[in-house]
């Protein structure tokens, strides 16, 4: 057990990585529909591209979705409403209307009695009038249930048993009233006293039916036959070349729904799942072996490998979603070329091209006609790195889509144009489709957002932002510690140049050395190259206080970045510059005043951590020797090229780079470089003889 614990210990991040990929593996498999891909692609209106098809088994020929919607609604035109007679509501309601007639004929006429003929007589004319209209039924039709049903007549549930009626046949609260108007028109009945008191008790007692008027209309659903004749085994489906016209594309259909049906067996079923983890392992295997030999970097880190696997993953699940939801036709309508523009604002082009090529590689055995697909997006996703090739501005994402659009639409056009040859073929509400994509390629921009921030990594674009000299923090450092913003400055050009030379992250690195010194800011005349005159305020403190102030500087600045939601990654170099270095002065001028005492060194030296990446590394060379190089009397080329050697190769001494994957032949011509720099910051000129 303990070497089982002591081996996932040692090998976590290797396991974690591997769950990745196969966690990965398991979810686009799990989006991959259940079926086996019919082999034969075709398209109506287009060529049959493949030999000759015989029928290799007898199967039904479907009818079409348009045939069969045709019939449904001729079918349903038929269809009347259900409603069911309530005979209880009248009968049970009768003695509250004869107690409320009561109440209100002793309110109106009190000194007529009960037995009188002329209150019988006007409680005989309003049980009558309840009682016909009771028997006779009040229906109220809602517009909603009217508007379903093309006829004038339903039919009612009465005692289990239903009988067609016109609508007009039964009373609605309008006709019910004009009804007990009509019959009390004589000047002999008070028409008020009957009127007031019969018409709160008119209750609908004819109620609609809706679980029984939808059992029949499925049962005059289930009536439609689905199939129309059937094709015998052995029999000539279509010829090569043949156009596919509406009669031979239902036959294919119904081909292929057959040969789906088929594989439906557990045996089968399980053939097909080997299939897809198959096709998808080596899919994925391709992308680790892409990342393991030309992406290193991306390769050991698990982040960026989350971002690309969530990415595919992504757009597996919403082709999966749009095939099983809506028509097959806005397959287009899906923004594939979004996961090109995000793989490349974190990365380059050439790992947001072969990203694109998987991508596509898995969602072609979910789409139907899959080669026209495949092509479609390829030259879509080519046509999106190209136009993102230098991504500087949010604002190009709007120019990509446009491109993306006339991409899909001429790549379209050609294709319809070369496999049916008739310019009619080509379907106006594909344009659509491909302007929708190409808007909602747009929503690359708030993706690539969310992703940074949920994944803590950073794109150029954000690098390009931050590394604006104008930004709140760096205008800040300006007015405070002007002198630390210039020393920035420089030690970001002479960085940059480095870097460019060696390789790594241009952007970043400059980004980095902007921010690297932002702590100073916060006492900033205890920095030389912000003293002006002969004032030091290092005169007015003991050498360990100093050094305290100096080595703070990491950790204020630290603080500082973190209160402006600066990036881990920014941060990092002012986490590193100094590395574990000693604060030298300050530690030799204790020791000089204090010969007799033992001095702790840890007093005098920064925390660290050491640099762990080159750009970090190429920052705290440039860093140490631009702040000694304006210490120089006499900024000479030899004098330059001592410092720059003397103060690179103590650090090299004391491990410094021991951490960073950064060579003994990067750190020559990074030295060569910044001997260069320096040369041109104090115009160096080359001594000619005499």
């Amino acid at each position: 057990m303990k070497k089982i614990i002591s081996y996932l210990r040692h090998h976590y991040q290797e396991i974690y990585k591997i769950s990745l990929f196969a966690l990965s593996i398991v979810a686009i498999i799990y989006f991959f529909p259940n079926e086996a891909k019919f082999k034969y692609e075709f398209q109506k209106g287009k060529p049959w591209r493949h030999k000759d098809l015989i029928a290799p088994t007898a199967f039904p020929i479907q009818k079409s979705e348009e045939t069969i919607k045709k019939k449904k609604n001729e079918i349903l035109k038929d269809l009347r409403p259900y409603f069911e007679y309530n005979d209880e509501i009248y009968p049970d309601n009768r003695p509250d209307l004869i107690s409320e007639f009561k109440d209100n004929w002793q309110s109106k006429y009190p000194e007529i009695s009960f037995n009188s003929n002329f209150y019988k007589n006007h409680r005989k004319r309003l049980l009558r009038l309840y009682d016909s209209i009771g028997q006779h039924g009040l229906i109220e039709i809602d517009k909603t249930i009217k508007n379903q049903f093309d006829g004038n007549s339903l039919y009612l549930i009465k005692n289990k048993v239903a009988k067609e009626y016109p609508f007009s046949h039964f009373f609605t609260s309008e006709h019910a009233e004009d009804f007990i108007r009509n019959n009390l028109n004589n000047t002999t009945f008070d028409s008020s006293i009957v009127a007031n008191s019969l018409l709160p008790y008119l209750q609908q007692n004819i109620i609609y039916a809706p679980e029984k008027t939808a059992q029949e209309r499925k049962n005059l659903i289930s009536r439609i036959s689905l199939t129309n004749g059937m094709v015998q085994k052995g029999e000539l489906v279509v010829s090569q070349g043949e156009p596919v016209d509406e009669e031979t594309y239902q036959l294919l259909i119904s081909l292929k729904k057959e040969y789906e049906e088929s594989l439906l067996s557990d045996y089968k079923y399980n053939s097909i799942i080997v299939g897809q983890i198959i096709l998808v392992s080596i899919s994925i295997l391709m992308l680790v072996l892409f990342l393991y030999y030309f992406w290193p970097d991306v390769f050991d880190n698990n982040r960026k490998i989350i971002l690309i696997l969530l990415m595919l993953i992504l757009m597996v699940f919403l082709t999966s979603w749009i095939s099983n939801t809506f028509s097959s036709i806005y397959i287009y309508l899906l923004p594939i070329c979004i996961l090109p523009i995000v793989i490349r604002a974190f990365f380059d082009t050439r790992l947001a091209l072969f990203v694109h090529l998987i991508a596509i590689i898995l969602i072609s055995f979910i789409v139907p006609n899959s080669f026209e697909f495949v092509f479609l997006q390829l030259i879509a996703g080519i046509i999106t790195i190209i136009t993102i090739v230098d991504l500087q501005k949010r604002s190009q994402f709007f120019v990509t889509s446009i491109f993306i659009f006339l991409s899909y639409s001429l790549t379209y056009v050609g294709m319809t144009l070369l496999t049916s040859a008739d310019i009619k073929t080509i379907e106006p509400v594909q344009f659509a489709m491909f302007a929708g994509s190409a808007l909602i390629t747009m929503f690359a921009y708030p993706l690539v957002y969310i992703m940074e921030k949920l994944l803590g990594l950073i794109t150029d674009v954000s690098l390009m932002e931050y590394s604006d000299s104008n930004s709140k923090l760096l205008r800040k450092l300006a007015e405070k510690a002007p002198g630390t913003f210039q020393h920035s400055i420089q030690v970001a050009n002479i960085s940059e140049d480095v870097v460019h030379s060696i390789g790594g992250s241009v952007l970043l690195v400059r980004t980095g050395s902007l921010y690297h010194d932002i702590g100073k800011m916060l006492n900033p005349m205890y920095f030389i190259e912000n003293q002006n005159g002969n004032y030091n305020p290092h005169e007015e403190v003991n050498n360990l206080e100093s050094a305290r102030i100096l080595i703070d500087h990491v950790t204020e600045g630290i603080e500082i970045a973190k209160k402006h939601k600066l990036p881990e990654q920014i941060i990092d170099f002012i986490r590193t510059h100094h590395g574990t270095k000693k604060v030298d002065y300050f530690y030799r001028m204790e020791k000089n005043e204090n010969p007799d005492e033992e001095i702790d060194v840890t007093n005098f030296q920064y925390h660290g951590p050491k640099p762990f990446s080159k750009e970090t590394a190429i920052v705290m060379m440039a860093d140490s020797v631009e702040a000694a190089s304006r210490s120089l009397k006499e900024p000479t080329e030899q004098n330059i090229s001592n410092l720059v050697d003397k103060i690179i190769n103590q650090q090299m001494q004391e491990d410094q780079f021991f951490n960073a994957d950064i060579t003994f032949s990067d750190i020559s011509v990074a030295k060569k470089i910044i001997k260069r720099k320096l040369h041109n910051m104090y115009h160096v000129r080359i001594e000619y003889p005499d």
